[in-house]
């Protein structure tokens, strides 16, 4: 196997991760156990402090930024003084107790940039069950709106090995699908990929771009996993990569040990990054027109048709009829007056609420409902045209 069968070979890349950054308008940063929790069971304070500050740094350069951090398990364990076990009431216990100090270590190291945290505890279903992914990504969104920097983890304390991520890897891909983010940041405690276990292989070498996660490439990740107090390793890392690429996100795996983890990938530090395959939006309104069986239908007037091509929201003003029994979250179909299929989008509204409030300004519809979720019918970022 060489090093040229298996990655892309673009002009530049060793500017490859930093254009990446630098063109991102919304990024993901997952950072593990491995990098918070020092050998002696305690927040590395001047670490976090270093990445507070790359953290500031990219807002003020205009980007939305989501923090998916781990940690709450082993800071938890310290506190309780638990041993290190597979016992799930353990992992519990220690994930109740770590996870308000693994927040407090944020809000300080944030606090000096006067950037507000909250705090979203995810569980499988959060993002797997779509009516649930659209109240998350509602919640985000609006954090985000405000200026806050959401801090997710997964909610240890109450999912089983059932129902579970079981790494913060593929949770933070999830989570970067959430708020369609341009690009995943993976820190961790390795280079990224390369073509053999370094550690063992002094021949193996960095792959700096990966064009696609093929069965080759699959292959050289292994069962491996990194090193220290984490759960995740690079085959989870590539998992993640998959989950973001197939909706249109770039990876960037990288190593976090030293201070200022994201500003050192900025000046080009040696990195792993994974190929995007299309555009958040694109894949996501691929994924509505041809893989959701819709649930009911809206009809619409002539006005809501022509603003519906213009690019606009379907508001429920334009909505003359409703039909069929659908759920907040479901896929509905949007008839013009003639009846014919002209878009499909995901209703914020069921088909109950949506009989109440068609017709209806938006501004009528916390009166009609006695709350208000949203302007929208469809929000056109829920909306393809066919």
């Amino acid at each position: 196997m060489t090093r040229s069968s298996i990655i892309s070979a673009p002009a530049a890349l060793a500017s490859a991760v930093p254009n990446a950054l630098a063109n991102a308008r919304r990024i993901t940063v997952k950072i593990g156990s491995s990098l918070i929790v020092g050998d002696d069971g305690g927040v590395r304070a001047d670490w976090l402090a270093s990445v507070g500050s790359d953290l500031a740094a990219l807002r003020g350069q205009g980007k939305q930024l989501l923090l998916v951090s781990s940690g709450a398990i082993a800071l938890g364990r310290r506190h309780l003084g638990l041993p290190v076990s597979a016992r799930l009431d353990h992992k519990q216990a220690a994930a109740a107790a770590g996870q308000s100090r693994l927040m407090q270590a944020w809000e300080r190291a944030l606090a000096p940039h006067a950037i507000p945290v909250a705090q979203l505890l995810l569980t499988l279903d959060d993002t797997e069950q779509r009516r649930r992914s659209l109240n998350a990504r509602a919640t985000l969104e609006t954090l985000l709106g405000v200026g806050a920097l959401p801090v997710i983890n997964e909610n240890d304390s109450v999912a089983t090995d059932e129902i579970r991520y079981g790494d913060n890897d593929r949770l933070s891909a999830r989570a970067a699908q959430l708020i369609h983010s341009d690009v995943l940041i993976l820190l961790s405690d390795v280079d990224g990929l390369f073509t053999a276990d370094p550690a063992r292989d002094p021949s193996a070498e960095h792959l700096p771009h990966i064009a696609a996660i093929t069965p080759q490439i699959e292959a050289l990740a292994g069962g491996a996993r990194a090193a220290g107090v984490g759960t995740g390793g690079m085959r989870t890392k590539l998992d993640a990569a998959a989950i973001a690429s197939g909706f249109g996100c770039a990876t960037i795996i990288a190593n976090g040990r030293e201070l200022h983890p994201l500003a050192r990938l900025a000046d080009g530090a040696r990195a792993t990054l994974v190929a995007p395959s299309g555009s958040p939006a694109s894949a996501y309104k691929a994924w509505i027109r041809g893989s959701l069986a819709p649930g009911g239908s809206v009809h619409i007037d002539a006005g809501a048709a022509r603003a519906l091509t213009a690019g606009k929201s379907l508001l429920p003003a334009g909505v003359t009829q409703v039909e069929g029994r659908f759920d907040q979250g479901s896929c509905i179909r949007i008839l013009d007056p003639a009846g014919t299929e002209i878009a499909r989008g995901i209703a914020a509204y069921s088909a109950v609420e949506a009989q109440a409030i068609q017709g209806r300004p938006s501004a009528d519809i916390a009166t009609r409902l006695g709350y208000s979720r949203c302007d929208e019918l469809i929000h056109r970022d829920d909306l393809v045209m066919l």
